[in-house]
């Protein structure tokens, strides 16, 4: 297979603040397989904590591979995947190129990529975020950004520096900007201790929050167990979690986990996680980085197995510089069209 690069420089309409920093723009990695004559388009989007993985990293790590892969067919996606691994290839670089090669795959079967998965196209809700901000801005907003997109869930980011009582005026602001059966939930992003962790949870309980997503920091490991025994709602992890491994070590403490691709490496890593997950009894998300419609709509794909969708990034593009998914009545729905069903403009 021919494997070729083209990287992208994706701006925000809104500046999107969580409590590890602030981005307006980020630089996204399109990876593209071709084999008789047969395209398959992948995209990779920066992973902003851990080993970092940026379009460069990423390109680079998978310029380092190509001797290996080039030989292989995109149809063998294992082999393809096993490679990856072998080669150290960071995990966003592999999500690119895995997805890639399932486009290919499914555009040569003729059938939707969810199709070929033998999955439904119908999915949850998918939530739509807002930052970090001001309770007077979010107040503004939340109204916005529903009117915007039609949601029907609002994710809530906290975590920030100005501390616990801050973040309580935040989601006061939420909950009262939306709109009656429209839900807030909680993203932390780890930004809060053990001891502020317990308060909040405790709080956000007594005020209809579902559940409360990445609490505190991933790299943590010790506060875990005893915020599950002390949690008042369900806890959910992000970054603490990359992969099925992941899942199984940190699921006797939490009552659910977020799955993203970029994390994972792909598709095939992803279910794999996600059967983990239902053969313990734990809930499921699918989450995004800042990826355009090319990665939302892998995610979207698979958004059937999931009892959470949080793919939305694409909604806070200017532009989105792909096109495929559309968002009705607050739910994605995948394309019909062969593959992904998603392009770059």
């Amino acid at each position: 297979m021919l494997i070729s690069f083209h990287t992208r420089l994706i701006k925000r309409k809104r500046p999107l603040r969580i409590s590890r920093g602030i981005a307006a723009e980020t630089l996204n990695l399109f990876v593209k397989v071709e084999q008789d004559g047969i395209e398959g388009i992948g995209e990779m989007a920066p992973v902003g904590y851990g080993v970092p993985q940026t379009a460069e990293t990423a390109e680079q790590s998978l310029r380092t591979a190509l001797p290996a892969l080039e030989p292989l067919q995109p149809g063998e996606i294992s082999r393809v995947e096993a490679v990856c691994l072998k080669q150290s290839v960071l995990p966003a670089a592999c999500a690119a190129l895995n997805i890639a090669c399932f486009d290919w795959l499914a555009r040569r079967a003729s059938l939707p990529l969810y199709q070929l998965l033998g999955l439904a196209r119908e999915m949850p809700p998918t939530s739509v975020t807002v930052g970090i901000l001001d309770p007077e801005e979010i107040r503004a907003l939340v109204p916005q950004l529903i009117a915007e997109t039609g949601a029907k869930v609002i994710k809530l980011k906290l975590g920030g520096t100005d501390g616990i009582e801050a973040d309580k005026c935040r989601f006061i602001a939420a909950a009262e900007s939306v709109p009656d059966g429209v839900p807030v939930r909680v993203d932390a992003n780890g930004g809060w201790n053990l001891n502020d962790a317990i308060k909040m949870t405790e709080w956000l309980s007594m005020r209809g929050c579902a559940y409360v997503e990445q609490p505190l920091h991933y790299e943590d490991f010790e506060s875990v167990p005893k915020l599950f025994e002390a949690r008042s709602l369900p806890i959910f992890y992000d970054e603490s979690v990359r992969n099925a491994r992941d899942a199984a070590k940190i699921a006797p403490f939490c009552d659910g986990v977020n799955i993203k691709l970029m994390k994972t490496g792909g598709i095939s890593e992803a279910l794999r996680t996600v059967a983990v997950c239902r053969a313990l009894n734990k809930s499921t998300m699918i989450g995004c980085f800042s990826e355009s419609s090319i990665a939302i709509s892998a995610g979207a794909a698979i958004g059937s197995l999931f009892d959470h969708i949080d793919l939305d990034s694409h909604l806070n593009q200017d532009p989105d510089p792909a096109a495929g998914i559309e968002m009705r009545d607050g739910t994605l729905i995948p394309s019909n069209s062969p593959g992904l069903g998603a392009q770059l403009r």
